[in-house]
């Protein structure tokens, strides 16, 4: 696994290399959240017990369209957050390189296969979903809308944003809604490949030249703040009180952890592996606190964060516009394989009625 070379392999770089991973891994295997013949089916009821919701069970309808968004915007994170990296591949500095990217930005394709599938088990159509995020009816995570001017940008967003994600998304293994949790296993293992990548092209650049180290840390610099937004705004204290989904989704078992706690986290995870790297963090506020035994950062810069989602962030409209001439491109991909499928099927039918 990248990465073992330059620290210790027991050390988690990610918190899929955690016991909350193995935790959730270990509770998937066993059916710890299935329910038993004889359990009470109710939605109320299985929430309650910690149980999994399905698809075919009775729900509440906000709770349908919370994971229809949550769902949705996590697939379509997945498929924008190919470009950026994608636009480096025919750049990257060796085949080894090349090779490792190409397999990155396919897994994060799948991914959004796995995310969307599981969105459709609730009843929305895979076509729909992609027209709201077309129209800017739906969003994906402002992450993507900054760009990778360098190729160290690409060891950033695998440290830094696979990083926040696989922070974001462990939790999610333990999700009240069984295709989601389910889906989110076999996402969470992979991004830990990316993270560890990302994590080896920061090593590598920072044992190599002086314009190496400095476009290293250039990157991390850019990088650093987006990536702490990626948790979303403050939704505990007095923004507890504010709205946002947190409260119900932390109800209904969607969530696990609030925005406040996973940002946290993720920062006592990374201060450390920054200073293994040689870098440092953009932030004069970032210190040790022993009281609390957590690492103390500045306040993020929510006013910018609220601008890019708005649609005003340096990339979001070139963004948005590639992923839908890439669609428009595609339909006749679509197309054939709708008449390659339907070809088989009759084909099929017709060796079983002979």
């Amino acid at each position: 696994m990248y990465g073992n070379d330059f620290v210790d392999p027991d050390e988690a770089l990610n918190a899929a290399e955690t016991g909350d991973y193995e935790a959730a891994l270990s509770q998937h295997a066993e059916g710890g959240l299935d329910r038993g013949e004889g359990d009470d089916a109710s939605f109320d009821a299985l929430i309650a017990r910690d149980l999994r919701i399905e698809p075919r069970d009775a729900m509440p309808e906000e709770y349908r369209e919370t994971l229809i968004r949550q769902i949705a915007q996590h697939a379509h994170s997945e498929i924008i957050g190919m470009q950026p990296e994608g636009n480096w591949i025919t750049r990257a500095p060796s085949l080894r390189r090349k090779a490792i990217l190409m397999a990155k930005v396919q897994d994060e394709a799948g991914h959004g296969l796995y995310l969307y599938s599981a969105a459709e088990t609730l009843g929305v159509d895979r076509a729909e979903l992609l027209d709201r995020l077309h129209s800017g009816k739906q969003k994906y995570s402002s992450i993507f809308n900054y760009p990778a001017l360098t190729w160290a940008d690409a060891g950033a967003i695998g440290w830094l944003v696979d990083g926040a994600a696989i922070m974001n998304q462990v939790p999610l293994c333990r999700c009240s809604y069984g295709p989601y949790g389910r889906a989110m296993i076999r996402v969470c293992k992979e991004e830990s490949f990316h993270q560890r990548q990302g994590f080896e092209i920061l090593w590598s650049l920072m044992q190599g030249t002086e314009e190496q180290r400095a476009m290293a840390q250039d990157a991390v610099n850019r990088t650093w703040w987006p990536a702490l937004m990626m948790f979303g705004p403050p939704d505990t204290g007095e923004a507890a009180t504010t709205g946002g989904h947190t409260e119900q989704s932390m109800a209904w078992g969607i969530k696990r952890f609030s925005n406040d706690d996973l940002r946290q986290k993720f920062v006592d995870m990374t201060v450390p592996q920054a200073q293994k790297l040689g870098l440092t963090l953009p932030d004069p506020d970032l210190r040790w606190n022993a009281e609390t035994g957590h690492w103390d950062f500045g306040a993020v810069d929510w006013g910018e964060f609220w601008q890019v989602v708005k649609g005003n962030g340096p990339m979001n409209a070139q963004r948005l516009a590639h992923r839908v001439r890439a669609h428009e491109e595609g339909a006749w991909v679509r197309e054939a394989a709708t008449v390659h499928a339907a070809k088989r099927a009759r084909g099929a039918r017709q060796e079983v009625a002979a």
